[in-house]
């Protein structure tokens, strides 16, 4: 299910208490990193399947173990408190959320933005033709998603708020459900979801990210203690996170074969949806970071998370570059 508002509120609450009372419990050995990640962590999911990256930091005697969650939020939740150390990519909203907690992490790498990956959906008869005609409308999106903010810049630029629309707040398959059974007007989706339905329902695009309104970076990140302290392993990480992020984008084919096994879809529809994420990995800036503020404040004004947040002030980890 999709966070609702106050379970997005309790989040912030309860990622702040339970890290005194659980850190104290932490079991992880010295040498070993756990290692957060989403079934969509598309790099991470490669690494896990090839064994490069238990490869790589075999040299430093750092053994890997791998956790999968369902979501972003539970994910970054879980490097708070300290049962992992590194999540996987996670939408560049996610940690707005995080931040908003109170979480102590940092930032180690971003996917550079891809804003043709997600992008306001309705059927191909469907009289709505920009972002001003859905006023009024029934719009599926994910409460708290990237998709979300999308749908909010998008009726901003139109000159409409929230409030001119009926949202429905779905995750992905329920969302996809309600969209192509037509108890939706709109759908607002992010690949590979969103280049499935298009795909098979012959749905049309009347808005992505592009022309400023949300760039759509991923970020990787890892709590701030492991940050200083393994400076070593995290530059093996980002080495082979930019390594594979190269791999995929010069192979899509065999990169497509690869995850439409691992996530049960086409390999032609994972290709082409690969062919809207830049995959291109690199270090995270602070001048980098400047869409975020924008983001907090755009989910602050709609009561998305409880407080005010300087974006600017977060932990940035810097790779060592040969």
């Amino acid at each position: 299910m999709s966070p609702t508002l106050t379970n997005l509120r309790r989040i912030a609450v309860v990622m702040t208490t339970v890290l005194t009372t659980l850190t104290l419990a932490r079991p992880a050995a010295a040498d070993d990193i756990r290692i957060g990640y989403q079934k969509s962590s598309t790099l991470t999911a490669i690494l896990k399947a090839n064994g490069e990256l238990e490869k790589a930091l075999a040299p430093l005697g750092v053994k890997v173990s791998w956790h999968e969650f369902s979501s972003g939020l539970p994910l970054l939740e879980a490097v708070n408190i300290g049962s992992i150390d590194f999540g996987a990519d996670v939408a560049d909203t996610v940690p707005i959320f995080a931040q908003a907690a109170g979480a102590k992490l940092a930032y180690v790498a971003e996917e550079a933005a891809s804003p043709s990956a997600q992008a306001i959906l309705v059927a191909q008869a469907s009289p709505i033709g920009g972002p001003a005609d859905l006023k009024g409308k029934r719009i599926a999106v994910t409460k708290g998603a990237g998709s979300h903010y999308l749908l909010l810049a998008a009726l901003a630029k139109s000159g409409l708020t929230f409030k001119d629309i009926s949202p429905a707040y779905l995750p992905p398959a329920d969302g996809r459900a309600a969209f192509v059974s037509n108890n939706v007007d709109a759908w607002v989706a992010w690949d590979p979801f969103l280049t499935s339905v298009i795909r098979q329902s012959g749905a049309r695009i009347v808005t992505d990210g592009s022309d400023g309104l949300a760039s759509y970076k991923r970020y990787y990140l890892a709590s701030a203690a492991y940050a200083d302290r393994h400076s070593d392993a995290l530059n093996v990480i980002f080495a082979k996170l930019v390594e594979t992020g190269t791999w995929v984008k010069a192979h899509p084919g065999d990169a497509a074969a690869l995850l439409a096994g691992l996530w049960g879809i086409d390999a032609p529809t994972v290709e082409e949806a690969n062919s809207h994420r830049s995959y291109r990995v690199g270090a995270v800036t602070a001048s980098g970071l400047s869409e975020q503020q924008r983001i907090a404040d755009a989910f602050f004004a709609e009561g998305l998370i409880p407080a005010k947040i300087d974006t600017a002030s977060v932990r940035i980890w810097t790779p060592k570059v040969p």
